[in-house]
């Protein structure tokens, strides 16, 4: 722990160096902090995609990287010295140390700044510091809870803090940034922390542990605010044209010099190799046989569905969220069918080679999907990702909403209503034309819990939020130990049998089942999980090789 304290401690102090305000070798907190400007830039500081984030994708079900094959999480070989265990540890307690340093020193300003504005700062702050102790308990459990700067003296004595304590001041932080913080403000700084904010990442944190009555209470105030609401598009929320859409709650800007990996490849990985990129980053076949057919039945009671034409008669969603084939995709006709040896592009106004399918390219996408959520038509050219990043959005009150009502046994029609907002967003059509999109009606609460759980499944892929909806649900120790499925190669692909083999059975869980497939599909990747352990992440060994007051996790 000594180690942590002095990299917080040292990243605090360098905190304005990063802000060319002060030489390095100063020591900032003795100048810095004196006036409103400086608040203001240590606060803005902290707007960085490096202390905000949902979850990796690729810890879970639905995506898959033929390069990277498996990782710590879907391997189930996750361990103490893990980087990314390390780096979202050291991550969150870097944000954690700015704000400590900030609220203990903002007073030297208090002069100079507006007794409002100082307040607003200070909620922004705790917020903030709120949100990243959220991340560490619903991760690791217990974790240090450091209030205020620590010296590194201190340090040697600080143990974990248990995950309810830590809670307990998480939710008392939120509540005092939302009472201090605007329901909005003007349009020149419309993506600061807001009111909503606070009450959204209470609602997210209350549910991923199960305090459902706070979860319903933030949830349902979030929708009381009438400040957000549903974007009339689901596919243009995820780009460029749904940045300054009402529907979007926390959003972190990014530009050209603030990528997610700060480099071209990741770009390329999610572009399809016609269009110039690899093909790399994919949708599972278990998400695309997650989404139901227009008659809200699943693909296996549906009459609608045809495994050879597996986008026709499916939620719009699943043609907002992957590539369909046969269909014009960053000006390429999308399709892997082995014998599609060429395709016409509408951008050369010609036939051209198909790269990709994988009879012609043998890197083309595994599973036969592209990513089509998120991906701006202007990827291929500029070879730079540069959207907006969608921390917390409406739709995910409304779920949340639905889904503490469910649990708590407030089942009504206020829970069926927040759950058609959102299907019949998809659909294009107002909540009440219940003929227009396969409304649900009021039912059990087993069965409006299975309801729910598929909806959030195919409202948020390429969101982060699936991981953990598998980790709170106990469902990862099921799911995350099935294969990842892809086509077969294209020697052995039964041409009558393009693209699917057959009707893709589907349990109580929407879980897929292709075992009965036999060589008509191709186990492409195997995930493990550890169900003793991995419901809980390692404390990152480095931490307690200088503390070792600080305990591990079981299985560790």
């Amino acid at each position: 722990m000594k180690k942590l304290i002095y990299v917080l401690l040292m990243t605090s102090v360098s905190a304005c160096h990063t802000l060319d305000l002060n030489p390095l070798s100063e020591a900032s907190t003795a100048t810095f902090y004196s006036n409103q400007t400086e608040l203001e830039l240590a606060v803005n500081d902290l707007y960085r995609i490096t202390f905000w984030g949902n979850d990796n994708e690729l810890f879970s079900d639905n995506e898959w990287h033929r390069a990277q094959l498996t990782n710590a999480v879907i391997g189930g070989t996750m361990n103490a010295d893990d980087v990314p265990v390390q780096t979202y540890w050291l991550n969150s307690y870097k944000a954690i140390a700015r704000a400590n340093s900030f609220l203990a020193n903002k007073d030297k300003a208090a002069a100079s700044t507006p007794a409002a504005i100082l307040l607003r700062l200070e909620a922004e702050m705790r917020l903030i510091r709120a949100y990243q102790y959220a991340r560490l308990i619903t991760h690791f459990g217990d974790v240090p809870l450091m209030t205020e700067p620590v010296t590194l003296a201190e340090s040697y004595g600080i143990a974990r803090t248990s995950q309810e304590e830590v809670l307990a001041f998480v939710f008392a932080e939120l509540d005092f940034a939302a009472a201090n913080l605007p329901a909005n403000y003007g349009a020149a700084e419309v993506k600061r922390l807001t009111k909503g904010a606070a009450l959204a990442v209470e609602a997210r944190t209350a549910l991923h542990l199960g305090k459902w009555k706070i979860a319903k209470e933030a949830s349902e105030a979030v929708m009381k605010l009438a400040t957000y609401s549903l974007h009339d598009s689901y596919s243009q929320l995820f780009v460029k044209a749904g940045e300054s859409s009402k529907e979007l709650i926390i959003s972190i800007p990014r530009d050209e010099k603030q990528q997610v990996f700060g480099n071209t490849a990741y770009v390329q990985d999610n572009i399809s190799r016609n269009a110039g990129g690899y093909g790399a980053q994919l949708p599972t076949r278990d998400l695309m046989d997650a989404y139901e057919c227009v008659d809200g039945k699943l693909i296996d009671e549906s009459p609608l569905y045809d495994p050879k034409m597996p986008f026709k008669n499916r939620d719009p969603r699943l043609n907002a969220t992957i590539v369909e084939f046969n269909t014009q995709w960053l000006g390429y006709n999308y399709t892997p069918h082995p014998d599609s040896l060429t395709i016409f592009s509408v951008k050369e106004n010609k036939k051209v080679p198909n790269k990709d399918t994988r009879a012609v390219a043998a890197f083309a996408s595994f599973t036969g999907f592209l990513w089509k959520k998120g991906i701006d038509q202007t990827w291929p050219e500029r070879l730079v990702e540069d959207n907006d990043a969608i921390i917390i959005r409406y739709a995910e009150m409304l779920l949340t909403y639905a889904e503490a009502k469910i649990e708590l046994g407030e089942i009504d029609e206020t829970v069926v209503n927040a759950i058609n907002q959102v299907r019949a967003r998809a659909y294009g059509v107002a909540v009440d034309k219940t003929t227009a999109y396969p409304a649900i009606k009021l039912s059990n609460a087993a069965t409006l819990r299975q309801i729910l759980r598929r909806e959030r499944r195919v409202e948020f892929p390429r969101e982060g939020l699936r991981y953990m909806d598998l980790i709170r649900w106990k469902l990862a120790e099921k799911v995350l130990v099935k294969p990842v499925i892809g086509l077969p190669d294209p020697a052995a692909q039964n041409r009558a049998k393009w693209p699917f083999p057959g009707v893709t059975p589907i349990d109580a869980d929407g879980i897929a089942d292709y075992s009965g497939f036999g060589t008509d599909v191709k186990v492409i990747a195997q995930r493990n999980f550890d169900k003793t352990r991995q419901y809980l992440w390692p404390i990152p060994a480095v931490e307690r090789r200088v503390n070792p007051g600080i305990t591990q996790n079981t299985g560790y």
